[in-house]
């Protein structure tokens, strides 16, 4: 898969160079987070999504950021079993005491490796992630002058980009070091 990944995003047209960006302050979500694994993370993020949602329809989260952002963050990946905790959520400006449902998390003020992710159409945000993703990882870390971070694996960042209805686009940052 590897070399598929390598032959397909070498060729000019299909490479995708992150930007290197310092996140200055952490950011702070709230939202809802589920424990996942590569094989069903494509089944159990919808259904997330689709508590999360259904829990905005009846509750306000507190503190919302304007203009409006949100993140989903996936954290402690273990490459032996593929497994790892996904959490989404709202940007907000604070943290407050918040009710069971709901998880608070603080995206570290580190060194990201931003990549646009933009898929086909807004149908196709899972596949178009999943490819980004695989390629940040399986292609461009190695080639790169980074290491993972270690610390947080990535994050996707959505804002009213995300809900265009032309040329939808998120950014994908993956927690990133200088190689020793």
């Amino acid at each position: 898969m590897r070399r598929i990944l390598a032959a397909f995003f070498s060729h000019p047209t299909n490479r995708i160079e992150p930007r290197i960006s310092e996140l200055e302050r952490p950011m702070m979500i709230v939202g809802m987070s589920v424990e996942t694994n590569l094989k069903a993370i494509y089944r159990d993020v919808p259904a997330l999504g689709k508590r999360f949602r259904a829990y905005k329809q009846r509750h306000t989260i507190p503190s919302l950021k304007h203009p409006w952002a949100f993140a989903a963050v996936s954290k402690d990946f273990d490459e032996r079993t593929g497994a790892f905790s996904y959490i989404m959520g709202d940007v907000v400006t604070r943290l407050e005491q918040l009710p069971p449902e709901l998880t608070a998390f603080e995206i570290p003020a580190l060194t990201y490796a931003v990549f646009p992710v933009r898929p086909k159409n807004r149908f196709g945000w899972g596949i178009a992630i999943g490819n980004v993703k695989q390629y940040a990882y399986q292609v461009w870390l190695p080639q790169s002058r980074y290491e993972a971070a270690k610390v947080i694996d990535d994050f996707e960042y959505h804002d009213g980009r995300s809900t265009r209805k032309t040329n939808p686009e998120i950014e994908m940052w993956v927690a990133v070091k200088k190689r020793a």
